[in-house]
């Protein structure tokens, strides 16, 4: 099991890797993706995208928004999220995405780009007010949270992500059937439950379309590092 990170982000943040992504494994499937939620604290005047743009374009690089730290996820997320809008923020990168996310509860930074596990329990019980949701469609569970799109910023997606994978030359028989047998797994009403509680949304596809997908999204956040000129040793 493989994650975003390894199959189409790291090679472009650190300057030496030890093996190639794009050779050294053979697509399985696409298990699940987790889409961000961006957030700000309950008490400020950005309740949606449209005033963090606003707030952003008023005083450039005055909001800061959080992430678990250089070169993840949510950093990345946040990049994008400029690019797209045409603002600047001020990024602060944490330990660890809890820290972060504490960070907006204290009214210490102003926001964070973050997957639904770490911000849906404090947006339940009002610690943090819910932006936007970086998916084509609304999150399941938080119906009145529009997605980016709608809120003005066309097509914008952003996930974090993971999928199997299997040593390159992995014969294509036996690629198919771990495709085909989780595939299965997938499907079980009970795996799908655990899943779509955590706020992801269960995929399963071939291993054709599976590398598709790491190709395009290793095209998308390569031209992020680059632009954002992120660099990690």
């Amino acid at each position: 099991m493989s994650s975003a990170g390894i199959l189409s982000i790291n090679e472009a943040l650190y300057p030496k890797m030890p093996f190639n992504p794009q050779t050294a494994f053979t697509p399985v499937t696409l298990v699940a993706e987790m889409n961000m939620l961006a957030v700000a604290n309950v008490a400020s005047p950005v309740k949606n995208v449209g005033d963090l743009i606003a707030a952003a374009r008023k005083d450039p690089g005055r909001i800061n928004f959080g992430s678990p730290g250089n070169g993840t996820t949510g950093h990345l997320g946040m990049e994008l999220f400029q690019h797209a809008a045409g603002v600047k923020l001020t990024h602060v990168p944490y330990k660890s995405a809890a820290e972060a996310v504490l960070a907006v509860i204290g009214n210490q930074i102003q926001g964070v780009f973050d997957n639904p596990p770490t911000v849906l329990p404090h947006i339940r019980a009002g610690r943090l007010r819910a932006l936007a949701y970086a998916a084509p469609k609304r999150f399941a569970l938080l119906p009145d949270v529009p997605t980016f799109d709608e809120s003005g910023l066309k097509g914008f997606e952003a996930s974090s992500w993971f999928g199997l994978v299997a040593p390159a030359k992995t014969p294509r028989p036996v690629v198919a059937l771990l495709a085909k047998e989780t595939g299965k797994a997938l499907r079980e009403p009970d795996v799908q439950k655990r899943f779509a509680d955590l706020g992801a949304n269960l995929v399963g596809n071939t291993p054709e379309q599976f590398g598709t997908f790491i190709r395009a999204e290793t095209k998308k956040w390569h031209a992020v590092v680059a632009a954002a000129n992120i660099r990690l040793q």
